[in-house]
C-alpha cells in the first residue's frame, strides 16, 4: 500500500473511532443496549473509505480537519446503518460483518433495526450542529447532499434494485445504474461534501464528480471480483452470495478479465480528472489506485 495512503487510513480510522466514542456515550438508562449496538457497529471496523474521501477532498481546499472529520462521521453513520439493515434476515441475512457477528446476532433483530434507525438520525444531527460549521448554508447543503445520496434516488433505491435483481435479468446498463445508486451515490456524496466544506461552487465540482463517479464504479467492480474469487477470511464476511442468488454482476456479464480491465480503466480515468491539481491531490490518486489493489 502507498505509504501516504497507509498513514492517512490509519489517521482517519483513529479519528472516526474517537468521534463515535465521544458522541455516543452510554446513557446509563434503558437506552444503553441501543447505544451499545450503535457503538458495536461503528467503532473499530471498516476501511473508512468514505470518511477518507471526504477529508482528503476537504484538504484540497484547506478545510479545518476537525470540521471535515465531523462531517465524515455523518456519512460513515449512514454507511453503517445501511450495513446493519442489509445484514438483517429480511434482507441479506448475513452472519458476519468486518469479521465479527452482525448486529442482529450480537444483540437481536429489534435492537439492530433501532440501531440503524438511530444512526440514520445521528448523521443529520451531526451535520445540522453549528459545531460542524458556523455557516448555516454550508450545513444545509451538507444535509441536502447526504439525504439525496441516501434515499430513493441513491443508496436505498439501489438496494431496492439489488433485491429485484434476484428475480429479474438485468443487462449491463441496468447493473451499472444499480451500482451507481447502491454504492456510487454515497462515495460521490463523500467527495461532494468535502467540496461543500471547501466552499467550492457547484460549477467548479465537475472534475471531482467525474473522479467520484469513476472510482464508485471501479469500487463495485472490484467488490464483484472479490465476491467471485476472494478469500472469506480476508473479507470478514460471506462471499459468492450474488451468484447463489442468481444476480447479474459485472463479473457475470463481462467475465473476470474484462471486469478487471474495466476497473483499471476507470481508475486511470478517475486520476485523469484530478489533472488540474498538483501534489495536494496525491492522496485522492493513491486512494483510487488502492481500490483495484485491495483484497477485501
Amino acid at each position: 500500500m502507498d505509504p501516504i495512503l497507509k498513514q492517512a487510513l490509519g489517521a482517519i480510522q483513529a479519528d472516526v473511532d474517537a468521534g463515535f466514542d465521544a458522541l455516543l456515550p452510554l446513557p446509563g438508562d434503558a437506552r444503553t443496549r441501543l447505544i451499545e449496538a450503535m457503538r458495536y457497529a461503528t467503532i473499530g471496523g471498516g476501511k473508512r473509505i468514505r470518511p477518507l474521501l471526504l477529508t482528503a477532498t476537504a484538504e484540497l481546499f484547506k478545510v479545518d480537519r476537525a470540521s471535515a472529520v465531523r462531517a465524515s462521521l455523518a456519512i460513515e453513520a449512514i454507511h453503517v446503518y445501511s450495513l446493519i439493515h442489509d445484514d438483517l434476515p429480511c434482507m441479506d441475512d448475513d452472519a458476519l460483518r468486518h469479521g465479527k457477528p452482525t448486529v442482529h446476532l450480537a444483540f437481536d433483530e429489534a435492537t439492530a433495526v433501532l440501531a440503524g434507525d438511530a444512526l440514520h438520525a445521528f448523521a443529520f444531527e451531526v451535520l445540522a450542529d453549528p459545531l460542524l460549521s458556523g455557516d448555516p448554508f454550508t450545513r444545509a447543503e451538507l444535509v441536502h447532499v447526504l439525504a439525496q445520496a441516501s434515499g430513493h434516488g441513491g443508496m436505498a433505491g439501489g438496494q431496492m434494485m439489488d433485491m429485484a435483481a434476484e428475480t429479474a435479468e438485468f443487462d449491463l446498463p441496468t447493473v451499472t445504474r444499480l451500482q451507481q445508486l447502491k454504492t456510487g451515490a454515497l462515495l460521490g456524496a463523500a467527495v461532494e461534501m468535502g467540496a461543500v466544506l471547501g466552499r467550492l461552487p457547484g460549477e467548479g465540482r465537475t472534475h471531482l464528480r467525474g473522479y467520484a463517479r469513476d472510482i464508485g464504479l471501479a469500487f463495485q467492480i472490484v467488490d464483484d471480483l472479490l465476491d467471485h474469487e476472494g478469500d472469506e477470511a480476508a473479507a470478514g464476511k460471506a462471499l459468492r452470495k450474488d451468484a447463489a442468488a442468481g444476480k447479474q454482476t459485472f463479473v457475470s456479464l463481462l467475465g473476470a478479465d474484462r471486469a478487471r480491465e474495466q476497473a483499471r480503466m476507470l481508475v486511470d480515468q478517475a486520476i485523469a480528472h484530478l489533472a488540474q491539481h498538483g501534489a495536494e491531490a496525491d492522496l485522492l490518486r493513491a486512494l483510487a489506485r488502492y481500490i483495484i489493489e485491495r483484497d477485501r
